[in-house]
């Protein structure tokens, strides 16, 4: 080679010869079909690693500034905008932009695993965060193999051991939030979960029983119900705890979320909070403060794991020998107006009777 040339950029026909594939093969990895084999995709894959290729997306691309990815299910709830405010305030930190996807607007979406993650690339992303989303082992390789930054955040599953994740204390802070209802007297309680895949929710449940146990009080089925992160879980859960023969005194919810239906449910069939029912929240929201009455609510620290999300995604960026590849912050229990003691004649009424306002002792 001539001194002072600069070296040919690489072709698709050099890419193919690397790969020991058809020219017109690279092309349909490149542009995202469908009808090539894995083993073969994986091939020219590697490949346009190697080889330095960059599609024309790329070569046109050239972002002025590093940019994140952060994939949320949804974005209707205090728990994801508290998150996201911790991940917008360190990449703003960090001179990093935020681009924000969410999953429930993207059922439709016809990319596979390998378009999503290419896609990435071709747009310019230094890294995805992923929060409270389930992601399966097919679209997390998708990323590895590119050597794409990613971090999930709460994920609904359980990630590979060598995906970086970032929680909170669940399992202490479900022990918590039971114990300080042990603590004032009560012993009928129940717990209203997440989705039973969900891994947050099932530590959480774990740290429930376990304060239970603690105290010698087994764990009624009848008193453990799961669903949706959502109010209207809390709404069905409430109308089922209260139909029951003997109805808690006491309800843990898995988020500030549920624990708002119980308490919508709870206004609809005059119950009254505390005095007739306890309530315990999980998140500590400014929706727990703000409720009529305040929850109580085990807080976790969301902006602190927004923020560590995208310290994760730098780290990997840098290059840096990363020890552990979760985090795992503290929680703690916020005390406010839905707790209290049980009364001493424990009241037992239907949800029949609550509706009417007729309950007896």
């Amino acid at each position: 080679m001539t001194i002072g040339t600069k070296p040919s950029k690489p072709t698709l026909a050099a890419v193919a010869q690397e790969a020991g594939v058809s020219t017109p093969t690279v092309s349909k990895v490149i542009n995202g079909r469908e009808d090539v084999a894995d083993e073969t995709r994986a091939r020219v894959l590697a490949a346009l690693e190697r080889t330095g290729y960059k599609t024309p997306s790329q070569r046109r691309s050239v972002p002025s500034r590093r940019a994140v990815e952060a994939v949320f299910d949804s974005l209707n709830s205090a728990y994801a905008v508290e998150v996201l405010n911790g991940v917008l305030e360190q990449a703003a930190i960090a001179d990093m932009e935020v681009v924000l996807s969410v999953t429930s607007r993207q059922s439709g979406s016809p990319l596979g695993p390998e378009e999503r993650a290419q896609r990435l690339i071709d747009e310019g992303r230094s890294g995805m965060i992923v929060v409270t989303s389930a992601f399966n082992s097919g679209q997390l390789n998708a990323f590895q193999r590119r050597r794409i930054p990613i971090v999930v955040v709460d994920p609904l599953n359980p990630p590979p051991g060598d995906v970086f994740s970032v929680g909170a204390s669940n399992w202490a802070g479900g022990k918590a939030a039971a114990a300080h209802l042990l603590a004032l007297g009560h012993r009928r309680i129940a717990y209203i979960g997440g989705p039973e895949s969900a891994e947050c929710s099932q530590a959480r449940l774990h740290g429930y029983m376990a304060a239970l146990m603690a105290e010698g009080i087994s764990v009624q089925e009848e008193y453990v119900l799961a669903g949706p992160f959502r109010p209207s879980n809390g709404v069905q859960a409430m109308k089922s705890l209260l139909a029951l023969d003997d109805p808690p005194t006491a309800i843990f919810a898995a988020s500030d979320s549920i624990a708002l239906g119980v308490l919508a449910e709870a206004r609809r069939q005059n119950v009254r909070i505390p005095e007739e029912l306890s309530l315990v929240g999980f998140d500590g929201t400014h929706q727990a403060a703000e409720s009529v009455p305040p929850l109580t609510s085990v807080s976790q620290p969301l902006q602190d794991m927004g923020r560590s999300a995208v310290n994760f995604i730098l780290r990997q960026m840098n290059g840096e020998d990363i020890d552990s590849r979760r985090v795992e912050l503290a929680t703690h229990l916020v005390v406010r107006e839905s707790t209290a003691a049980p009364r001493p004649a424990a009241h037992r009424f239907t949800a029949k009777e609550a509706g009417a306002g007729n309950r007896g002792t």
